[in-house]
């Protein structure tokens, strides 16, 4: 083989190295945009449920106490059992949260980034 040949030859293979390494950044690119996007969707969709779950709980929260009070006929009453209530519910979630809320997020994000 002559040096021309041997200098087109590395010549080529720099080439394809290059084309080869454009491509693995594109495709990361579009696998990063991929993951990130449904991420972002599946935090605004987890955003927007809490957002209404509370929505939901206060107004409920309220009208239980307003309930409770009326039947002890005494507003304050109805609204420290609810309270109370949500004090227990605090404890049960607090002793209960790496059950609760680690493993459903593992799950959860384990689906969308390793399952495609």
């Amino acid at each position: 083989m002559s040096f021309e040949n041997i200098k087109e030859s590395a010549e080529e293979i720099q080439e394809k190295v290059k084309d080869v390494l454009d491509s693995n950044v594109a495709y990361y690119k579009l696998w990063l945009f991929k993951v990130a996007t449904k991420s972002a969707t599946v935090l605004l969709k987890m955003l927007l449920s809490a957002f209404f779950l509370v929505m939901f709980l206060f107004f409920s929260s309220i009208a239980l106490a307003l309930f409770l009070g009326k039947q002890f006929e005494n507003n304050m009453l109805g609204f420290l059992a609810v309270g109370g209530m949500y004090l227990v519910l605090m404890f049960i979630v607090y002793f209960l949260k790496e059950k609760i809320v680690e493993s459903t997020i593992l799950e959860k994000f384990s689906r969308i980034f390793f399952n495609d």
